[in-house]
């Protein structure tokens, strides 16, 4: 069992508007409405995976409306014939980010029987954050019903020595696509991999294995771990209603993601911040000063008239983890709410209106991911970011599941 396979896989027509097709994954950018507003007036009335999400954002009490909506729209597009499909494909992929560097990967299949999410879990597929189980329910009220899958789940590969993406030679595969991103995403290119090297990327995953002892972790889950989640439950949710056969090649046993090697050198690990809002300011300070150690770990904290450095006692290895612990604390008996974000500029911009507070916090290294899962399971939620928001994977390739 490699984990991954090959996948039918949906294309836009080629006669489609790539530039207007192509977005953003759909929790970036959640303190930025003026973001979404433009991608929603670039994409509105457009062939576009824009309307085929659901942007966190926009995440209510009741999303039933905007879901229904979603799942009507992937049907119309199907039935209108907007999409090419490929069979048994695997995609090579070049992502020129907006700092000019260039980050590869392999679009392919991979097998939610290998993955789960649960704390302790020892799959091979192994969840590199907590699972915040609250996040679920709305993702899975879209893919219940939903006919297709466009996915912005990235699997790391830990492969220092580089044997299995970047040994691809793009000379001898089949071009597919090529576009620049909307919203200063950089550009995206494609390639088909033909059997013969799909074989060899077979082989060689399975001498990537980080290990120890009998604790083996083949692929970790970078970005989408939520998405990733969800597709499990949705999973295991439909099984019972199967046969032993069926459950061996359903579409829905499998997660359409891209497999990114961890030592990509376009590849870098970004802090995610928090911002507290609705929240008594002095408390929340008063709350910081109450676990000071002048030789503990270091946070900036960001409110509408000051900009200071704490030093917080360590009650997780991570400093997140630390201050993930006085937040969560503090909003059990408090009122207020936490946010995660990318950008530390649109932190203290949404850290200086009244009641809210923002937290920067520094980046984890990321030759200490695989090390730290396998040693001490999934870190904190909202631990780290594989680059900066314009940076994260735009939907694009998409799978039918039904």
């Amino acid at each position: 069992m490699t984990t991954i396979k090959s996948a039918n896989i949906l294309l836009p027509d080629e006669k489609a508007d790539l530039f207007k097709y192509s977005c953003v994954a759909c929790d970036q950018f959640t303190g930025d409405k003026e973001y979404w507003q433009q991608v929603d007036n670039l994409s509105k009335d457009a062939f576009s995976t824009y309307n085929l999400t659901f942007p966190e954002i926009y995440l209510s009490n009741d999303n039933s409306q905007r879901i229904s909506l979603i799942n009507e729209t992937m049907t119309d597009y199907l039935n209108k014939n907007l999409f090419r499909e490929i069979k048994d494909a695997m995609i090579y992929i070049e992502r020129t980010l907006n700092n000019k560097k260039v980050r590869k990967g392999i679009v392919c299949a991979c097998d939610l029987e290998e993955y789960e999410y649960k704390k302790g879990t020892k799959s091979l597929i192994r969840p590199t954050e907590g699972t915040i189980e609250d996040r679920l329910p709305p993702r899975v009220k879209i893919r219940e019903n939903a006919p297709l899958e466009l996915p912005h789940i990235m699997l790391l590969v830990n492969d220092p020595e580089k044997l299995l993406i970047e040994q691809i030679s793009k000379d001898s595969l089949t071009p597919l696509y090529e576009t620049v991103l909307m919203q200063n995403g950089g550009s995206l290119k494609g390639w088909l991999i033909d059997k013969k090297e799909q074989e060899r990327i077979f082989n060689t995953l399975l001498k990537t294995d980080c290990k120890s002892g009998e604790n083996v972790i083949r692929l970790a889950v970078g970005d989408g771990n939520h998405s990733l989640a969800t597709a499990k439950k949705c999973w295991e949710n439909l099984k019972p209603t199967l046969t032993e056969e069926e459950k061996l090649n359903h579409p829905a046993r499998y997660a359409l993601c891209e497999i990114v090697n961890l030592h990509d050198d376009a590849l870098d690990f970004e802090p995610i911040h928090r911002v507290l809002y609705n929240v008594n300011v002095d408390e929340f300070i008063k709350t910081l000063n109450r676990n000071f150690d002048k030789n503990g770990q270091k946070i900036t904290v960001i409110t509408k008239d000051n900009i200071k450095d704490f030093y917080i006692s360590p009650t997780h290895y991570l400093t997140v983890g630390s201050i993930q612990n006085i937040i969560d604390a503090y909003l059990k008996k408090n009122t207020g709410v936490v946010d995660y974000i990318h950008e530390p500029d649109q932190v203290e911009k949404n850290a200086k209106s009244d009641n809210a507070v923002g937290i920067l916090i520094p980046s984890l290294d990321k030759k200490d991911l695989f090390p730290a899962v396998l040693e001490n399971g999934a870190l904190p939620r909202k631990t780290f970011s594989m680059g900066m928001g314009i940076d994260k994977r735009y939907y694009f390739e998409a799978r039918k599941i039904k």
